[in-house]
């Protein structure tokens, strides 16, 4: 079993934000795999399952804000018993130019409230990412996080998002590493 989990925030005046990226994949992957998201409420969270060879593959969007997603993935990882290398979090990244995406593992939050969280529930960094690029930031980063995309990025969101899902389906049908070394080019 596999957890991919996408950060954001739930209400509707979040949904279509830089800081809502990890969601709308998901969601995107969701609506691809004509799956339906159930309330998962052990974990406040949404969940969307699918099987992938013999694996099962669950798809997660924490009902929590984005500043306490580690309760979630906390709550996720002790009730599924899994261990830290079967989760992988999707979420926006200032620190990559918008449209960049980069795999990586066992490194810090590079200051993204999302996975200070996470880290610190888990009290652990070593868990996967993809890492969706919204950079370069203009003005605050808790302003610009929250801002709606503008009219150039969303001519490029389904691409990104496209993109992502290759990603995943490689990971899942390959590795994690082999990924990292086919996409961080």
């Amino acid at each position: 079993m596999r957890i991919i989990i996408g950060l954001g925030n739930p209400d509707k005046e979040y949904f279509y934000t830089r800081h809502n990226f990890g969601w709308l994949t998901l969601d995107s992957l969701a609506e691809k795999r004509k799956l339906s998201w159930n309330k998962h409420k052990n974990s406040n969270s949404l969940l969307a399952e699918f099987s992938q060879g013999r694996e099962k593959i669950i798809l997660v969007k924490p009902l929590t804000y984005m500043n306490n997603s580690g309760l979630a993935v906390r709550a996720l990882k002790k009730f599924f018993k899994l261990p830290n290398n079967k989760l992988i979090i999707v979420y926006d990244d200032l620190d990559l130019p918008f449209g960049k995406i980069r795999l990586s593992k066992n490194k810090n939050s590079g200051g993204h409230k999302g996975l200070d969280s996470i880290i610190g529930q888990l009290k652990s960094k070593d868990f996967k990412r993809i890492r969706l690029g919204i950079g370069p930031q203009e003005g605050s980063a808790e302003n610009f996080v929250l801002q709606k995309f503008s009219k150039e990025e969303k001519n490029k969101i389904n691409e990104i998002i496209d993109t992502s899902h290759l990603i995943i389906e490689y990971i899942l049908e390959n590795s994690f590493d082999l990924a990292a070394n086919k996409y961080n080019q």
